[in-house]
């Protein structure tokens, strides 16, 4: 039977991009209006015309439009919108806004502004970990001071990494390697923090430069809560995923359980409601794993965990909302089969990833069984610069690993993006390496991999 919304006949989409698309094509399969926003900048974009309505929300800057929380709520309101949702970025793990939106007799699709507020900062998240019984990294607590940092790095030891408490998207992190870099980065970072967040607070963590990077999914309706299994994102530049995929290559059967139950109960205890992703950093040597942090929306590369579960995670995140209990079991959730994301982005990977926006004069995806394209683009769509680079993404589906990576190179020679320069060359040279085909690298992996194998050409 067709889905019948309770308490959700339309819903705003506070986002722009891939994800506003992907939302409003999730909010239509539950015969749900959707509501698109859009700068200047954004006129005529794809998720304006696929939306039932699109609302000019302001300035091409973010801050004066996608940012403006006010702004956002009055085009909910404009729009009779019962519910908005975040999608990833922007004001989707601000706990002001959820609070706001709730307060305008709104419902924001995704975990109360409490849960937002205690698992959006680290040093909170992390304490929560702790009572939870997760591992969680050797660190220190939210420093008021240098001379503070400086005793706290004595007892936990160097490397070590400064972390903005609010940090997110490999933004308020600095790697020190002795007593005199942590002198000389401790205000620097503070203050990069302050500007880029509005919170100055940092903390300190060991830094384990071999490590991978990896997460795990979790779905829940504020009662009972699930984890959809894990995803390796240890492919990274500058701290920002590149590549993701699930499952990881690097866990054995008996250390994904150990992690997987670990994130579900930190979710359980805080009785966390709707989509959320508790990341963490696993050392492949001694087969242990630590918490790092909890992202309580939507991620980038929700993709690949749909793709191996069956489960449309924005579909549940919209029916959680919409009062709805969660539809699934432990039980009901399997592996089948592996998928793999690569994240195109309008940058020239020949030229330091200078951003490339412009207009886009021809696109041709590859097609076939276990090919999803997440994208924003069309014929003559102008990428505007003021926004995200990432512009579409590609995600491979296969039975197995080694079949899914050769899927990948079938699509990679296959797909065209072209007016504008994009990552796709990166792509295309990356998944012919011998470690990335046999799964084997870690966080510091492709930074490394680029300084040996810079290629000319598109």
């Amino acid at each position: 039977m067709p889905y019948k919304p309770k308490k959700i006949k339309k819903v705003l989409i506070a986002n722009r991009g891939e994800i506003a698309v992907r939302i409003i094509q999730a909010a239509h399969e539950l015969n749900m209006e959707a509501v698109a926003i859009f700068t200047d900048a954004d006129k005529g974009n794809l998720a304006s015309q696929l939306a039932d309505e699109a609302i000019h929300i302001g300035e091409n800057l973010a801050h004066k439009s996608y940012l403006d929380m006010d702004k956002v709520i009055e085009a909910a309101k404009q729009s009779k919108a019962d519910a908005i949702h975040p999608g990833y970025g922007f004001l989707s793990e601000n706990a002001e806004f959820a609070k706001k939106v709730t307060e305008s007799g709104i419902i924001f699709v995704g975990p109360s502004s409490d849960i937002i507020k205690t698992m959006g900062d680290k040093a909170q998240a992390i304490l929560k970990a702790k009572e939870a019984g997760v591992p969680t990294i050797p660190g220190s607590k939210v420093l008021d001071s240098k001379n503070e940092a400086l005793l706290e790095a004595e007892k936990i030891g160097y490397p070590l990494v400064i972390k903005a408490i609010a940090g997110g998207g490999g933004k308020g992190i600095r790697i020190v390697e002795t007593k005199e870099d942590l002198t000389t980065q401790f205000d620097i970072a503070s203050s990069e923090a302050k500007a880029a967040f509005g919170n100055g607070g940092i903390y300190l963590e060991a830094y384990l430069p071999k490590a991978r990077h990896i997460e795990v999914q979790v779905l829940g309706d504020g009662e009972n809560v699930i984890h959809l299994y894990d995803r390796e994102c240890s492919l990274q530049r500058r701290r920002q995923k590149v590549v993701e995929e699930a499952p990881s290559p690097s866990l054995d059967s008996q250390t994904r359980e150990k992690l997987c139950q670990s994130a579900l109960n930190l979710a359980k205890l805080v009785k966390y409601k709707g989509a959320g992703t508790l990341e963490f950093l696993y050392d492949d040597d001694r087969k242990k794993f630590y918490f790092l942090e909890m992202n309580t929306r939507i991620q980038v590369e929700h993709a690949i965990t749909e793709m191996i579960t069956g489960v449309d995670i924005v579909r549940e995140m919209l029916r959680i909302a919409d009062g709805e209990k969660l539809r699934f079991k432990q039980e009901d959730i399997k592996i089948r089969g592996n998928s793999i994301e690569i994240r195109i982005n309008a940058e020239d990977p020949h030229n330091n990833f200078f951003p490339s926006p412009g207009k886009i004069s021809e696109v041709f995806y590859p097609t076939g069984s276990g090919i999803r394209i997440d994208t924003m683009l069309f014929n003559g769509r102008v990428i505007p610069p003021f926004y995200d680079s990432l512009i579409a993404k590609m995600i491979i589906f296969d039975e197995s690993r080694p079949m899914a990576v050769s899927r990948m190179n079938r699509a990679l020679r296959q797909i065209k993006i072209e007016g504008i320069k994009t990552t796709i060359p990166l792509f295309r040279d990356l998944f012919q390496d011998i470690n990335v085909i046999s799964g084997n690298y870690h966080i510091n992996f492709l930074e490394s991999w680029m300084l040996k194998n810079t290629k000319s050409g598109n």
